[in-house]
């Protein structure tokens, strides 16, 4: 009784996590900064999905598949970012052990939608492009459902093959983690036990789904970009302007992510800062993308803005 009393005690409650940056005069600027960021980053994406709701020229497979894109950066940016920036002021820079695992799989869940999400857009710019006389015919309202509940599904399988394993493992001590939020890579070498065969797993199921994504992107878009050459001028000037935006915006998410997972324990110091970029970073690139380079969701969300103006004005 005695032993496992000790065992108990000994058992780790909560995480430190360090954080960026040592210096406190560079933690109070970080604040500031990414506070702001962080604003912008869900009333950018909160306009997105309130402008295409309510613009009917914009009830479309695209937009629709946009409008949760942006749901998902709105969440995917406040997983961890609001703990983290408190962190940046407090002293005592400490998570739960349930706020942590709790961190790890929402990473993984959302992570995991967007991953799908992306090839769900690429699918629809490859019928859109390359076969236009079946494009209303293949991505019909059931398809885009379907396409958003396989990603949502897909997203929580991968959460969920992996954190039932990491949860259970004994955590005695240290239960210090180097960076700005709970990962798996990070927690899993904190155990007691070897983990090993774990490592593996999820080498298997983060990089191998990060990987796969990537490629099967590459792949559309190059298919879609030699269909393309053999449209007209401005077909192909609109063309690429759509697949700059979305390539953009691939490249920035699935970039860190890969890079990450391919050496996932190493120790690598530049892993921090890509976890703030995919993490804090590009769900504010992506509004800013999808909207400066796209003429008619300017134009929405110019009349959607004049609208409630006048009714503001008239009552």
């Amino acid at each position: 009784m005695e032993s496992l009393r000790q065992s108990n005690q000994s058992q780790v409650s909560e995480f430190i996590l360090l954080g960026l940056i040592g210096s406190q005069d560079i933690q109070f600027l970080l604040f500031a900064l990414f506070s702001v960021i962080y604003v912008i980053t869900i009333l950018g994406n909160l306009l997105i999905v309130v402008t295409i709701s309510y613009t009917p020229s914009l009830n479309t497979p695209m937009y629709f598949l946009l409008g949760n894109l942006s749901f998902v950066d709105m969440t995917l940016a406040s997983f961890a970012t609001p703990k983290m920036i408190v962190n940046l002021v407090k002293k005592h820079k400490t998570i739960s052990f349930a706020g942590c695992f709790t961190q790890i799989f929402l990473l993984h869940f959302l992570g995991g939608v967007e991953m799908i999400l992306l090839v769900s857009m690429a699918y629809d710019r490859y019928v859109a492009i390359c076969k236009p006389l079946h494009y209303m015919a293949i991505m019909n309202k059931k398809m885009c459902v379907l396409l958003v509940v396989i990603s949502w599904f897909l997203g929580l399988l991968h959460a969920g093959l992996q954190i039932p394993f990491v949860v259970n493992l004994p955590f005695c001590g240290p239960n210090v983690v180097d960076s700005i939020f709970c990962d798996l890579p990070l927690v899993t070498k904190l155990a007691c036990i070897d983990t090993y065969i774990l490592q593996i797993v999820i080498v298997a199921n983060s990089g191998m789904i990060s990987i796969s994504c990537f490629l099967i992107l590459l792949i559309s878009y190059s298919l879609i970009l030699i269909t393309i050459r053999s449209h007209s001028s401005a077909g192909q000037s609109k063309a690429r302007s759509t697949l700059t935006a979305h390539i953009t915006v691939v490249i920035l998410f699935f970039g860190p992510c890969i890079f990450i997972y391919i050496w996932p324990f190493s120790n690598h110091s530049v892993d921090k800062f890509l976890a703030v970029f995919y993490t804090i970073v590009t769900p504010i690139l992506n509004p800013i993308i999808y909207t400066l380079r796209n003429k008619e969701m300017k134009a929405s969300m110019k009349r959607l803005w004049s609208s409630l103006l006048s009714c503001r004005e008239s009552s």
